[in-house]
């Protein structure tokens, strides 16, 4: 049967690839440490209890009809509130959108301001831009980054791009790394935004900035949180943010998301996000707004997830950087945010015990998962070469004594490694 050239041409999730090699060993009664999925496993990282008990109680109360369609009006003005305490940024009720989610808000972005051969520049890696380009028939302009710079863009790569542009789309902390931009990184790409759009003419689309910090409450040490309304205000008027409750309360499946900008941008987002029926359960909506305001329990949860997450981190990081020290070709990042490490297990052109050779970054991954019995993510999942022998490790689906026991297991999978 014949399908559109969308759905012919749509890539599937790399990800959810490797979710199905594991969950078939999985089912031959193998314990595979997936440390693969961008979300948490709910019995080591639960919800707020103050939040699910107040999603029991709105249930309780019938709330659950339809929610407006940008959003229930006491959450919007619970996230302005949060916005404002957390970051001094000032946005009111109607420059806010709720969503099932930060996806719907990514995808009603690209669809409010992206038309068939518009390009759209971001960096690889980074998640699901390539499949948002794909969705929309806008031209992805993709910009390689390096290790040396933690995989984060910069303004010298990305200037001889944006002349034209729609859309530059970034993300701090970033998915796949865990690394995030510093302050004077993002001020130079902010002034090139601008310098961009001081050349557009009267009526001409603008250069516009969707700015992903969905993991900005997840961050570590010294490492501070920027983004580029506060850096630059006059960024304002272009400037989409994507943010929400999914990974700051672990809460990926209560699906409330929340974007905000400027309220013409913001208004088309949804109408786009009404027709799709992308909305945030409303009981979800209600118990969010009175979370949202309890500033202690924001605080203290907030408080021990990160303490939790970091140890994850830090331990897997240590174990990498001993593993290098010991002489194999491994390396990591530090940890800055989010629920990600970045490593480097470069074994490509080595023989496995059985004589296959390991020729990209996949077929190590496989060999990990069959011989280590742990599972990441190659970089090539989002967006970089193949060859690339970086790899996403998330830690939210696993206790810090499951990150302790498998480092052995990884040593000794490479150590037979020829």
């Amino acid at each position: 049967m014949s399908v559109s050239l969308l759905a012919q041409n749509l890539h599937g999730s790399e990800i959810i690839k490797i979710a199905g090699e594991i969950n078939e060993l999985k089912r031959q009664g193998q314990n595979i440490a997936n440390l693969t999925i961008g979300d948490f496993d709910s019995n080591i990282y639960p919800i707020p209890a103050e939040l699910k008990q107040g999603i029991v109680d709105a249930y309780a109360n019938n709330q659950t009809n339809y929610p407006p369609a940008d959003g229930v009006l006491d959450l919007r003005e619970s996230v302005s509130a949060f916005l404002k305490s957390r970051f001094d940024l000032d946005y009111t009720a109607n420059q806010i959108l709720i969503s099932g989610g930060s996806r719907p808000l990514i995808y009603s972005t690209y669809l409010a301001l992206i038309d068939p051969g518009d390009k759209v520049v971001f960096p690889a890696p980074s998640w699901n831009n390539n499949h948002y380009c794909d969705l929309t028939n806008a031209e992805a302009v993709i910009i390689p980054t390096r290790p040396e710079n933690n995989f984060m863009p910069t303004a010298d790569e990305i200037a001889p791009h944006l002349k034209g542009a729609a859309m530059l789309a970034l993300c701090s902390p970033l998915n796949p790394t865990g690394t995030m931009f510093t302050k004077k990184d993002l001020e130079e790409i902010c002034d090139l935004v601008i310098a961009e759009n001081k050349t557009r003419k009267a009526g001409e689309k603008p250069l516009y900035l969707l700015y992903d910090q969905i993991y900005s409450q997840l961050t570590f040490g010294k490492h501070v949180h920027y983004n580029p309304v506060s850096l630059r205000p006059e960024l304002k008027d272009v400037t989409i943010f994507v943010d929400g409750a999914s990974k700051c309360f672990a809460a990926t499946g209560v699906r409330v998301g929340w974007g905000f900008g400027p309220a013409n941008v913001i208004n088309h987002m949804k109408a786009i996000v009404g027709h799709m029926g992308a909305w945030a359960p409303k009981a979800e909506q209600v118990a969010m707004a009175k979370y949202l305001r309890q500033d202690d329990f924001v605080k203290g949860y907030l408080a021990e997830l990160k303490g939790n997450i970091q140890a994850s981190l830090n331990t897997l990081y240590q174990g990498f950087q001993q593993l290098k020290a010991e002489g194999f070709n491994v390396d990591a990042i530090e940890p800055m945010g989010a629920i990600y490490l970045t490593i480097k297990i470069d074994y490509a052109g080595k023989t496995t015990p059985d004589g296959t050779v390991l020729k990209t970054s996949a077929d190590t991954n496989f060999y990990l998962i069959k011989e280590a019995k742990v599972a990441f993510v190659p970089f090539a999942a989002f967006g970089t070469d193949d060859n690339t022998p970086w790899f996403r490790v998330s830690v939210g689906a696993s206790t810090l004594q499951d990150v302790q026991e498998l480092l052995p297991r990884i040593k000794d999978a490479l150590s037979k490694l020829k």
